[in-house]
C-alpha cells in the first residue's frame, strides 16, 4: 500500500526542485540573459522541467528499493547564456547562487510555518520538517564545487586563470565523480548529512525561540 507521508514528500520535493531552477532562470533575466524565459521555463509548472532520471526514475527507485532512506532528485537544468549577461562573470555566479538560496529560504519558510501553524495542526510538523531538511540537503548538495553543480560556476569564477584552465579540464567527468561520491563513497555522503545538520540545528534554534 502506497505511504500518503511518501507522496507528499514527493510532492515537497518536486516543487523544491523546480523553485531552485526557476530562480536561476529568473535571475538570469534579470541579468540580461532571456533564454530559460524563451525555452518556457520561468514558470512553476513542473512539467517543462521534468528530467527523466533525476525528476522521476531516480526518486521513485529510492521509494521502492531505499524505504527510509534520504529522498532526493533534480530537474532538468534551466538554460543560460552567459554571453547575454551584462556583466559576464558575477553574473553567472549570481545565477549559480539562486538555486541554492531558494532552496535556503524555503527551509527558512518551513520552519515559519512550523512556529505559526505547528500547534494549530501537529499532523503537520513532520511534513514541514520534511520541507527543511530537504531544501537544506539540496541547497548544500548543490554548493559542492564538482561539475556540473552551482558550486563549481562559484568557484570558478574566482580561480586564478591557470587553476580555471585546469579546473575546465574535469568538467566532462564531473557527472560521474559525482555519482561516485553520492552511492559509493559512505563518508562523503555522511560529511554532506552533518553539514546539513548543523544548519537544521540553528533553524530548529530559533524555531523553540519564537514558537507560539
Amino acid at each position: 500500500m502506497f505511504d500518503a507521508n511518501i507522496g507528499i514528500q514527493l510532492v515537497i520535493l518536486f516543487f523544491s526542485i523546480v523553485v531552485h531552477e526557476y530562480f536561476h532562470g529568473y535571475i538570469a533575466l534579470k541579468c540580461g540573459d532571456e533564454t530559460a524565459k524563451y525555452a518556457g521555463r520561468l514558470t512553476f509548472n513542473p512539467i517543462p522541467h521534468i528530467d527523466i532520471f533525476g525528476t522521476i526514475i531516480l526518486p521513485i527507485s529510492l521509494v521502492l528499493f531505499n524505504p527510509g532512506g534520504i529522498l532526493f532528485g533534480w530537474a532538468k537544468p534551466v538554460p543560460v547564456n552567459p554571453y547575454n549577461f551584462r556583466n559576464p562573470g558575477i553574473d553567472n555566479v549570481k545565477v549559480s547562487a539562486a538555486g541554492p538560496l531558494s532552496n535556503f529560504s524555503l527551509a527558512v519558510c518551513f520552519a515559519i510555518l512550523i512556529i505559526f501553524t505547528g500547534n494549530l495542526f501537529p499532523n503537520l510538523i513532520r511534513i514541514f520538517q520534511f520541507g527543511i531538511f530537504i531544501n537544506l540537503f539540496l541547497g548544500v548538495l548543490n554548493l559542492i564545487p564538482i561539475p556540473p553543480l552551482d558550486g563549481s560556476h562559484i568557484l570558478e569564477y574566482f580561480l586564478p586563470y591557470n587553476l580555471k584552465i585546469e579546473y575546465n579540464k574535469i568538467k566532462q567527468y564531473g557527472f560521474i565523480i559525482l555519482l561516485l561520491l553520492i552511492f559509493v563513497i559512505p563518508q562523503f555522503f555522511g560529511i554532506l548529512l552533518s553539514i546539513v545538520g548543523f544548519f537544521e540545528s540553528i533553524i530548529y534554534f530559533f524555531i523553540r525561540m519564537f514558537a507560539f
